[in-house]
Formats: C-alpha cells, sequence, structure tokens
C-alpha cells in the first residue's frame, strides 16, 4: 500500500457528508480539533444538505465529495459522520486525479465503504473519529488519529480478554465495520484478505445478524488465509426473546474456530468513546500472549 503524504500545519482539511445528514453546529468540536493541530477546516456543501436521512441527494453528496478529492489543496478528506449511504454514490467517484495526488481519507463505520475502494487502488486509509460528536471521546483517541494524519508512531498494549486466541502475525491491517464489509461481498469494492491482519467492529445489531454477516464473510474466503484478526467494539447488540445463545464476541470465534492465527478482543476502535486510531493498509506486527495484545505499525515514509 501506498502511504499519503502526511499533514503538516497549514494544511486544509476537507469535512464532507457521504451519509447521514448534519448541520454545522454538530462539527464545531471538530473544527476546534483541526484549528488546534494548525490545519485549515474546509466545509463541503453536503454540511447543512438534506434529503430525507442523507446529507443531501446522491448527486450533491457524490459531487461534494470528488470535488474534494480532486483538490490539490486539500489534503486530507474527514468525513463528517457515519449512518449510511457511502455505497449509494461510490460507484459515481472517479478516483482518477486521487491516485496522481493521493490524500487521507478519515473515518469509520458507513466509511468502510471508503476504506475498501481506496484500498483496492493501493492507498492506506485512516480508520478513526470522526467530527461528529467528538467532543465525547477520549482524549487519548484524539491523539492516535493526530499521531496518524502527522506521521507520528502508532503503537498499542491492550489488556488481556479471556477470549483471545495466542499467537503472532503479521500484515497489512484491512477491514471495519462488519455490516459494510458484508454487503461489499461480490461487488467491486470487497477486499482481499488473503495474509492481512483483519479488523472487525460494529453497532446495534441483533446477535442473529452477526452471525449470518460472519457465515458470509466465511462462506466468502475473508476469514481463511488472514494473519490474524483485531475484534473492537461489538458495541450496543440485541437478542430476540428466543436467545440467540451466543454473544456477539463468541458469534467472531465460533466464525474462526477451525482456523489457528491470532484473534484479540476488546480493542479501543469502533462505536466506542475510546475510538483509537488504526492505519488501514500499514504493514502491521500482531501478537497475543497471556498479557494482552500488542499492535505495532511499521514506520513508513510520505
Amino acid at each position: 500500500m501506498l502511504t499519503p503524504p502526511f499533514l503538516k500545519a497549514g494544511d486544509k482539511v476537507g469535512i464532507v457528508c457521504t451519509a447521514r445528514k448534519i448541520d454545522r453546529d454538530e462539527l464545531e468540536d471538530g473544527i476546534a480539533m483541526l484549528k488546534s493541530c494548525g490545519l485549515v477546516p474546509v466545509l463541503g456543501k453536503t454540511i447543512g444538505a438534506k434529503d430525507d436521512q442523507f446529507g443531501g441527494d446522491d448527486a450533491l453528496r457524490a459531487q461534494d465529495l470528488q470535488n474534494m478529492l480532486d483538490d490539490e489543496e486539500i489534503r486530507a478528506v474527514w468525513c463528517a459522520r457515519g449512518g449510511y449511504g457511502t455505497v449509494r454514490i461510490i460507484d459515481a467517484i472517479n478516483f482518477y486525479k486521487f491516485v496522481k495526488y493521493p490524500k487521507w481519507i478519515i473515518g469509520y463505520s458507513d466509511i468502510t465503504v471508503l476504506h475498501s475502494q481506496i484500498h483496492k487502488l493501493g492507498f492506506e486509509t485512516i480508520h478513526a473519529v470522526m467530527p461528529v460528536g467528538i467532543a465525547k471521546n477520549t482524549a487519548l483517541s484524539k491523539q492516535t488519529l493526530e499521531n496518524a494524519w502527522f506521521g507520528k508512531p502508532l503503537h498499542y498494549h491492550i489488556p488481556a480478554s479471556p477470549l483471545n486466541r495466542l499467537g503472532q502475525g503479521r500484515g497489512e491491517l484491512v477491514g471495519g465495520n462488519i455490516s459494510i464489509l458484508y454487503s461489499l461481498c461480490g461487488s467491486a469494492s470487497s477486499i482481499d484478505t488473503d495474509n492481512k491482519i483483519l479488523f472487525l467492529e460494529d453497532l446495534d445489531e441483533y446477535l442473529y445478524h452477526v452471525d449470518r454477516m460472519m457465515v458470509n464473510l466465511k462462506r466468502n474466503g475473508m476469514l481463511r488465509n488472514i494473519r490474524g484478526l483485531i475484534v473492537g467494539g461489538l458495541t450496543k447488540m440485541h437478542d430476540n426473546s428466543i436467545p440467540f445463545g451466543k454473544t456477539a464476541q463468541e458469534i467472531v470465534l465460533d466464525a474462526v474456530a477451525e482456523y489457528e492465527y491470532p484473534v484479540c478482543f476488546d480493542f479501543p476502535a469502533g462505536h466506542l468513546d475510546d475510538n483509537r486510531a488504526l492505519i488501514f493498509g500499514r504493514d502491521t506486527s500482531f501478537e497475543v500472549n497471556e498479557r494482552g495484545a500488542k499492535i505495532y505499525f511499521e514506520a513508513a515514509e510520505s
């Protein structure tokens, strides 16, 4: 994977809505964070736009993202929020200029669509907090985002989880939201997980839905040849009146039971206040032992 240029003071960062609508006043804390880093926020036309639940209709959201990708003065695109809708516009986006002049794409949840599409093009992206609700995110989650976009070292030591599976692995880190990865299967945006470290997280799903999605990822071969699995937040899960019988974590572990790579649970990333930055596409060393998990991102020049 190629590394986009790291940010520096004075760089412009575009904020766009590719999915659910958002008002400008919901971005004040994110804008303040950019300014505190010496960066210049540039708001897209989708900020404040409304089309039912979306931040403007598909054409507006696609054009807004396209403009940010094509503008050489914009050095990163920070997606305002997730929700749903990015998949509706992804096929309308022309990445020709992005490939010539790459920039950081930042976000999580529904933004998994962009992560996956851009990984197919061979570029790193940042899975991290977004401007909406950032006041609730921990100081550490915001600091790790700054470390990622400024090119500073990024390493994690995570306490042990009883469901962890021990071992070591190394490979490019890929993945994101389970529901989105599931929805992309069979499309041009579906990622290749072979020899990669896979990260998974999700929010607000019924347990049987999680099982269906994990079975589908398995049937698509996405769990077979990975070098390790990092499981982040599986947040606010639901059960039916007839219990499914397993937790979301147990469902994930069951889906990979026949494989032998290391598995880490409870990594602080996803729909959590402590949503720490991950560099998707970066070579990553991953170790799970009795004391916990270690995740080291290899240094990259940009």
